[in-house]
């Protein structure tokens, strides 16, 4: 029984343990992914299914959800030249 808990454990939080710290895209943006994990916490806010790559990431997605959450929060950049530096 305890090592069902440890596999369940480790595979609910793989992405956690194993996502990059930060991640290099495109238009010269760093993504500080492990900064964004202790923020938000709840990686399903990004990711519909966690861990792994965003279902339909790209440029309107990044400056509608990135950017929306960051207006929202009042936290975090949303001027254009905040992440392409």
């Amino acid at each position: 029984m305890k090592k069902i808990i440890a596999v369940l454990f480790l595979v609910a939080f793989a992405g956690t343990a194993f996502g990059a710290d930060v991640i290099e895209m495109k238009r010269n943006v760093k993504f500080n992914h492990k900064a964004h994990q202790t923020t938000v916490g709840d990686c399903k806010k990004c990711h519909e299914k966690a861990p792994g790559k965003i279902e339909g990431f790209g440029k309107d997605w990044a400056h509608k959800s990135c950017k929306g959450c960051h207006t929202d929060m009042k936290k975090g950049p949303t001027a254009c030249k905040d992440c392409h530096k």
